[in-house]
Parts: C-alpha cells; sequence; structure tokens
C-alpha cells in the first residue's frame, strides 16, 4: 500500500478534478505483477494502467489501491468493472470514496465474488489525497496557506521590501506547491506590492498552469499587471457594483458579495465560484489581510510556513486581523512536519478542523 501511495503522489498537479490514485496488482503467488497511476484526468485510471502492466498474471491475484475503485462510467470505464473482468481474487483499498457518483465499488466487487478489505493505511493515503477529500466533503476547495516570514514573524522591511526574504530553495519549493494547486490566490495588496506573476516555473512548469486569481474588491488592477499576462488564465474576484470596463479582455471576472460587517469580499462566495469552476485546491499567497480573512471564516485547511533565519524588527506581520482578541480565541495549529530547505525552515501545519481522511465504506 505504501507503494501504491507513492504512485499516486506522481500525479499531483495532474489529475484535477478527480482524485490522485495508485494501484499494485500482485500475482497469486503475492509478487508484483504491474503498478501504475491516475496520470491525467480524461485518461485511464490507476487500476487499468496497473492491470495493463500485469496482464494474465492478474488473474487470481491482488490488486492494492489507495482509493476505493470508482464504480460509474464517465471519460473513462468503471474500475470496479475491470477488476472483475481482469479476474482479480481480492482487493484492498485505502480510502472510501465519498463522491456520490463513484461510490459503491466495494459492493460491485463484493457481489462479484471478490474479497475485499478498507481501511489499510487509511490516514496515510487520505493525506496524500487531502484536496480532492475535503472538496469532495465540504463543497469548497481545499485552501493550503503559504507564507514566507522571518525568524521574527515579518513578511517584509519596514519600506515595504521583501525580495527575498526565503532563499533559492524555498522559492523553489513554493513552486512545487502552486504546481500542485487548481488555484492560486492574491489580494490587490499583493498585487501592487509585488507585482507577482504567480505562474508555475522550473522544475514543474509541465503541468496545467493554475488558475491565477486576484481578491480585488474595487477592481483597481490595471493592464499592464503581470498577473494578467497570458502565461495561465486569470480570475479578478471584484464586488458586485465595481466598475471593471478595464478588465474586459484581459481577465475573467467574478462579481460577489461583500464581506458582512467589513472591508474586502465574502471569503464564503469566493470558495464558492471558484467551487462552481471546479477549483478542488486553492494555494493562497495573499498578504496577511486576505489571510487574515480566510482564517476568520474558518477557511484553511493547511498551513505551510517557509521561515528564514532573519531579524527585521520591523514591517508587516504574517497574519492580519482573524477575529481574535484575547489568548483564548487563538488559533491553535497542529504541526505536522518540519523540514530545513537550504537556510530554511519549512513548517506544515494542520488547524483542528482539517479533514485528513475519510471512513471507510459501509460495506467494509
Amino acid at each position: 500500500m505504501r507503494r501504491a501511495i507513492r504512485l499516486a503522489a506522481r500525479g499531483l498537479g495532474f489529475t484535477s478534478p478527480n482524485p490522485v490514485v495508485g494501484c499494485v496488482v500482485l500475482d497469486a503467488d503475492g509478487r508484483v505483477a504491474g503498478e501504475g497511476w491516475h496520470q491525467r484526468a480524461g485518461g485511464p485510471h490507476a487500476e487499468v494502467h496497473a492491470l495493463r502492466a500485469a496482464g494474465e498474471r492478474a488473474r487470481g491475484g491482488t490488486a492494492v489501491v489507495t482509493l476505493e475503485p470508482c464504480n460509474h462510467t464517465g471519460r473513462t470505464g468503471p474500475c470496479a468493472r475491470a477488476l472483475v473482468d481482469a479476474g482479480i481474487a481480492r482487493v484492498v483499498y485505502a480510502v472510501g470514496d465519498p463522491n456520490p457518483t463513484a461510490t459503491g465499488g466495494a459492493q460491485t466487487l463484493r457481489a462479484a465474488g471478490i474479497d475485499v478489505q478498507a481501511g489499510l493505511l487509511e490516514d496515510e493515503a487520505a493525506r496524500g489525497n487531502e484536496a480532492w477529500l475535503t472538496s469532495m466533503r465540504l463543497g469548497r476547495p481545499f485552501v493550503l496557506w503559504k507564507y514566507a516570514a522571518t525568524l521574527d514573524g515579518r513578511t517584509a522591511a519596514a519600506d515595504g521590501t521583501s525580495r527575498w526574504i526565503t532563499s533559492a530553495e524555498a522559492r523553489a519549493d513554493v513552486h512545487r506547491l502552486r504546481a500542485q494547486a487548481d488555484a492560486i490566490v492574491v489580494g490587490s495588496g499583493t498585487l501592487h506590492a509585488d507585482d507577482p506573476h504567480l505562474a508555475v516555473r522550473g522544475a514543474h512548469s509541465d503541468v496545467s498552469q493554475p488558475l491565477r486569481v486576484v481578491v480585488d474588491t474595487e477592481a483597481t488592477v490595471k493592464p499592464g499587471a503581470r498577473v494578467l499576462d497570458s502565461a495561465a488564465p486569470t480570475l479578478v474576484a471584484v464586488a458586485e457594483d465595481a466598475g471593471t470596463g478595464h478588465l474586459e479582455g484581459h481577465a475573467q471576472v467574478a462579481r460577489l458579495p461583500r464581506a458582512a460587517g467589513g472591508r474586502g469580499l465574502d471569503i464564503a462566495a469566493l470558495l464558492a465560484a471558484l467551487d462552481e469552476r471546479g477549483v478542488r485546491s486553492v494555494l493562497l499567497e495573499g498578504g496577511p489581510t486576505l489571510a487574515g480573512a480566510f482564517a476568520a471564516a474558518g477557511a484553511i485547511d493547511k498551513a505551510v510556513g517557509y521561515i528564514a533565519p532573519v531579524l527585521l524588527g520591523a514591517g508587516p506581520a504574517v497574519l492580519g486581523d482573524c477575529g481574535v482578541t484575547t489568548i483564548g480565541q487563538a488559533l491553535r495549529l497542529t504541526i505536522a512536519e518540519t523540514s530545513r530547505l537550504g537556510p530554511d525552515l519549512r513548517v506544515t501545519a494542520y488547524p483542528p478542523h482539517h479533514v485528513p481522511s475519510v471512513p471507510a465504506t459501509e460495506e467494509s
């Protein structure tokens, strides 16, 4: 199963709006006969790749899959039926499929006389598929908040300069995160301060470029901004009453309600608009104001901080107002991983409401 989980990870950045899935087929003697992963949306699923590699050795064997085999016909046929037709005798999967249009694969397999086991390394497999699973369960995109800061929690110097706080190694890792996301979101403050490009570059540029989203309540972005070039599609989210004539031909526009009782746009409405566009995962790269708004809305599912051994003493803080006024209201996260990237430290943490896994289907 761990091999299947590693295979699934190869599909990150390529399979959306579908999940990432890995599969290993063992022959009747328990030896690896074939393996595969879901490589691109619309292409063969992991089970089909693994069965093709295994050929006749799959008959009487075992399929080990990270996600319950699908049970519906979309752009490809149902994987549950492919496993039955290949003569598989046993299927072991990690995570039940929460998608109501695809679930039921375990039931189909059992009805065909196949031995089925669910839940093996469920949490580990779910973590690798956390964006898709969260999107399925919550009906909104998974939000990963990424930030870079000094050791004393500043994102820029007092004069606003911020290039570069972190190292080249950390910046390269950010492009890995971008490559795995369906959309990258920034606010108008970041737009005007940094004129970011937001496209994926370097070793990960072979993925489909994510949607660039600018949260710009008053539609202040001007033609000529780097985010409006042709390198990737761009969506500008504005207030319902904002004037957007200057954006015609330069970007898509989403008109959204203003936040209740405060400035900016309604975060839930923004996420709903992205969900309608098939966005499963968001990389939030906005500054402290936008990050604070997402945190206040309970809309951050994961945080990745790049901490540089640098001291500035003054300048904007990492996180703006998120509704916390006393220590008892503090948003306490659980650290899942720490690692070194050049001179910097990368910290990965989750808030209490994150959805790392789903229960196995009732058939298990």
